[in-house]
């Protein structure tokens, strides 16, 4: 028991950031061949390869995330360049929010995938999320992982 209370304030209990440079990339369904070759498209793959890189480097060695954690999402798009200044700068100030596609519950899978096994073990000890869509200057991913407070059953 004393072994839990001395890990729960080690750095393992401190939020985890994760900012994936560059436009975020949603997840996509994966594709099938003629012949049933089914394989995940190649703009998701390339995202989620730099996401985990993103996830390793914001990581600094420390091991996964065990317990429950609470994901928080934020996926900053461009502003399509065909606007005007004045609705491009209403965007950037989040006074016209991004309906588009791709969804939301989207990049929050694109999420997943890049820190799965890297700052959490498993995906499944998400237990709580919070997501959002807005327009930004930089586009950008940013994952911030929360680890909750929980007693351990001994």
């Amino acid at each position: 028991m004393q072994e839990i209370r001395e890990n729960a304030g080690s750095r393992n209990s401190e939020p985890i950031t994760v900012v994936i440079d560059g436009q975020p990339v949603a997840k996509r369904r994966p594709r099938m061949t003629r012949r049933g070759f089914v394989y995940t498209p190649a703009a998701t793959r390339k995202f989620e390869a730099h996401g985990r890189l993103s996830a390793q480097l914001a990581m600094d060695a420390r091991p996964p995330i065990e317990g429950p954690v609470r994901l928080e999402v934020l996926a900053v798009l461009p502003v399509p360049v065909s606007w005007s200044q004045k609705k491009r700068a209403r965007a950037i100030t989040s006074d016209v929010l991004p309906r588009s596609r791709p969804d939301l519950d989207n990049f929050v899978k694109s999420a997943q995938d890049a820190i799965n096994e890297i700052v959490i073990r498993d995906d499944s000890q998400i237990v709580e999320v919070g997501a959002r869509k807005r327009y930004g200057v930089a586009p950008k991913l940013v994952v911030c992982l929360r680890p909750l407070a929980h007693r351990a059953s001994i």
